[in-house]
C-alpha cells in the first residue's frame, strides 16, 4: 500500500508580509500648558536637545500633535503615563 503525496501550499512570495509596526506616543495640543513648559518636559523626559524639543513643541502647537517617541507598546504606555504626570495630554497608537 502506498500513500499519495501531500500537497503543500507554497506561500506567495510576491506578497509583502506585514512586520510588527512600532507603537508611538503622541502629544496633543492643549490650551493649558505654556510652550516653554512643554519644551522643558520633552527635554526632561526624553533627554532631547533644546532645538529638537522646541521643534516637537511647535509641531504640537501648530499641527495639533506630535509623535515624541516610538517603540514597544509597554515603553510607549510608560512614556504616556510619564507625560500625564507632567500635565500633558498624550496617547499611544500604532505607527501608520
Amino acid at each position: 500500500m502506498s500513500t499519495a503525496p501531500v500537497e503543500v501550499q507554497q506561500p506567495d512570495l510576491g506578497q509583502q508580509t506585514k512586520v510588527d509596526q512600532p507603537w508611538v506616543t503622541i502629544v496633543w495640543n492643549d490650551p493649558v500648558n505654556l510652550m516653554d513648559y512643554v519644551t522643558y518636559v520633552f527635554q526632561r523626559v526624553f533627554g532631547y536637545a533644546k532645538p529638537k524639543a522646541r521643534k516637537l513643541m511647535l509641531d504640537v502647537h501648530h499641527k495639533g500633535k506630535a509623535v515624541v517617541s516610538s517603540g514597544a507598546r509597554e515603553a510607549m504606555e510608560r512614556d504616556a503615563q510619564t507625560l500625564h504626570g507632567y500635565g500633558l495630554w498624550a496617547t499611544v497608537s500604532h505607527d501608520t
